[in-house]
């Protein structure tokens, strides 16, 4: 055998011990877990062990942060179990009638998000001691609450057109809830500057008519199309018993208030001045 002839053939045999089956190889890594889906944190939520609570920090409904476990997934819990009702409620210089503070609208407001396509963490009915409560899923990947966004160097962060649309969004979701407690320590960003909104225990309030109209300048497209799809039977059949007759008469009024108000918006400024899409 020639010497070119037997190099080639030691090159040929190499390979071969390299990729043939069974060979010492080095393992690759494993596979990141996919995400999990909705549904898949709805079931862990309302199944997995409780283990370790403590107090979920700031807030005056005295709401606890858990650690759940099925065997396979450890994760955290938000769990609020208030649920006041007032006719009259004074906070010192203010007073409002009807007053309601209850874990039931944290899950009347992860359900209505599904039905808009909004970012509102998982919130599901389960007891804790005896007690019916909110567990809702600890946020993934937080970065800063809307305080620490509002005193940072950068407040709009590096995509200062999405964050302000986001923005946008939020005024016309805490609309059409009436929620009366947005704050910046129930707004949150993610990693990659994505507004996630909490804590709606004192929001579903029966007023009918919007709050703050002058505020609500622009929506999202996607948004005020599905708002525009929705009836009163796709609002009821998802939030379910998570909302009493009264809320939801009161919460499909504003729902008709709000795309009256930018259909009107669309009228006077053009599609182009009120619409956008979410980057």
């Amino acid at each position: 055998m020639n010497p070119t002839r037997r190099t080639f053939v030691a090159f040929l045999l190499a390979v071969t011990y390299v990729v043939t089956p069974g060979a010492a190889q080095v393992p690759l890594p494993p596979a990141p877990p996919a995400p999990l889906t909705q549904e898949q944190m709805a079931d862990f939520l309302l199944k997995a062990q409780i283990g370790r609570v403590r107090p979920a920090g700031s807030g005056v409904t005295d709401s606890k942060r858990a650690t759940l476990s099925d065997g396979t997934l450890t994760h955290d819990a938000h769990i609020q179990t208030v649920d006041i009702a007032r006719t009259v409620f004074e906070a010192g210089k203010h007073s409002e009638t009807n007053f309601k503070d209850t874990y039931r609208f944290n899950i009347a407001g992860y359900r209505l998000s599904t039905l808009l396509g909004l970012r509102v963490p998982v919130s599901v009915e389960r007891k804790i001691n005896g007690d019916a409560a909110a567990f809702t899923w600890w946020l993934d990947d937080f970065l800063m609450d809307d305080e620490a966004r509002n005193k940072s160097k950068t407040p709009l962060g590096p995509d200062p057109v999405r964050t302000t649309q986001q923005l946008s969004v939020m005024r016309v979701w805490d609309e059409l809830i009436e929620n009366k407690d947005r704050n910046q320590g129930n707004i949150l960003w993610t990693k990659d500057w994505t507004m996630w909104l909490i804590d709606h225990t004192r929001a579903f309030r029966l007023n009918h008519q919007l709050t703050s109209p002058e505020r609500l300048t622009r929506i999202d497209r996607d948004l005020f199309t599905r708002l525009r799809g929705t009836t009163r039977e796709s609002i009821e059949k998802a939030v379910g018993d998570s909302l009493k007759k009264d809320e939801l008469a009161a919460l499909v009024a504003r729902r008709d208030a709000l795309v009256k108000h930018f259909e009107a918006r669309i009228a006077r400024a053009g599609e182009e001045n009120v619409l956008f899409t979410m980057k």
